[in-house]
């Protein structure tokens, strides 16, 4: 059995809550809710779970005053948490689910900015020279995943991902901007997986440095036959995996320069959120096991759809 470990650096408490329908300005009765440990890749790792028992190891920072929540949530899924405390609670985060209109919505609740104190940085500094590399040491496959919250420092990522590649790991980065850049300068992470707008910020701004910004969005927008180039000419310059997930649009990757487009399945969509996470699990846990890069896509995609059709974000039941 591949062993996988799943790091969070932004976990959240998902409240998802389901509507007749949600109409602005008016008061809205809710036909019933659930609560979920969260995080981009907490909800991977809880596909993991699912995929296979006992295959996941799921890191995250929690804050201390609400911690016990998500530690109950993340053992009823089986996800084997491991925790570092933060001062203040885990932010939450509010799913609305339309059943009229068949539309999700999501609210997050942002936490206070915390500051670095010395207790902080001593506290830093163990997790990452002792603690994650050791969890890095007993995977076979390490997902990173989501935004850094400013408290932790700008190397972070970058460090853990080095650590990752020179230790073997098979490496999948769902994070983008200035921290993928600055990651890409000190090593390749095996498979980048981000979104077509996310892809388009972070590689098409690198390269038009010094360039006049364009005046709207759609003037920043690239072509499809724009996008395909650019992701294989990364994915040939890096040597590596790069996939693009797209919405309701099929799935564009590259494999050492070499293109190819996956379709989706067309379902019926109940909740679209952490569909991007389910899709990391999937093509983690094929290619971990496989090898096989087409096979691999297919079940990303096939994981997606599965949790499309749920409340539940991430899952595939």
């Amino acid at each position: 059995m591949k062993k996988f470990l799943c790091i969070c650096f932004s976990s959240t408490l998902q409240k998802t809550v389901t509507f007749p329908s949600v109409r602005l300005e008016e008061v809205n009765r809710s036909d019933h809710y659930r609560l979920d440990a969260s995080g981009k890749a907490v909800n991977a790792a809880r596909i993991l779970a699912q995929l296979e028992k006992d295959c996941v190891t799921t890191f995250c920072p929690l804050g201390e005053l609400n911690y016990k929540d998500f530690e109950k949530l993340a053992k009823e899924d089986n996800l084997n948490l491991r925790y570092t405390k933060l001062p203040g609670y885990t932010r939450e985060c509010i799913t609305l689910l339309d059943k009229t209109l068949g539309t999700t919505t999501e609210l997050v609740i942002s936490e206070p900015v915390l500051k670095r104190t010395e207790a902080f940085e001593l506290s830093e500094k163990n997790l990452m020279g002792v603690e994650l590399p050791g969890m890095i040491d007993d995977a076979d496959a390490v997902l990173l995943a989501g935004s850094r919250p400013g408290i932790w420092c700008d190397d972070m990522y970058p460090e853990l991902s080095k650590y990752a590649i020179q230790k073997g790991k098979l490496l999948l980065v769902d994070f983008h901007g200035k921290d993928l850049i600055k990651t890409l300068e000190v090593c390749t992470p095996s498979i980048i997986k981000i979104n077509e707008d996310e892809f388009s910020w972070t590689f098409r701004k690198q390269s038009q440095q010094g360039q006049q910004k364009p005046e709207n969005k759609a003037d920043d927008e690239l072509t499809e036959t724009e996008l395909k180039n650019l992701i294989v000419s990364k994915s040939r310059e890096l040597n590596n995996i790069i996939i693009i997930t797209r919405g309701t649009k099929s799935v564009y990757a590259a494999n050492k320069g070499e293109f190819t487009e996956c379709p989706i399945e067309k379902v019926k969509a109940v909740n679209t959120t952490a569909c991007g996470d389910s899709f990391n699990a999937g093509f983690l846990y094929e290619y971990a096991n496989t090898g096989n890069f087409q096979a691999a896509l297919q079940k990303g995609v096939w994981c997606a759809s599965r949790n499309a059709e749920s409340e539940v974000p991430g899952t595939i039941h």
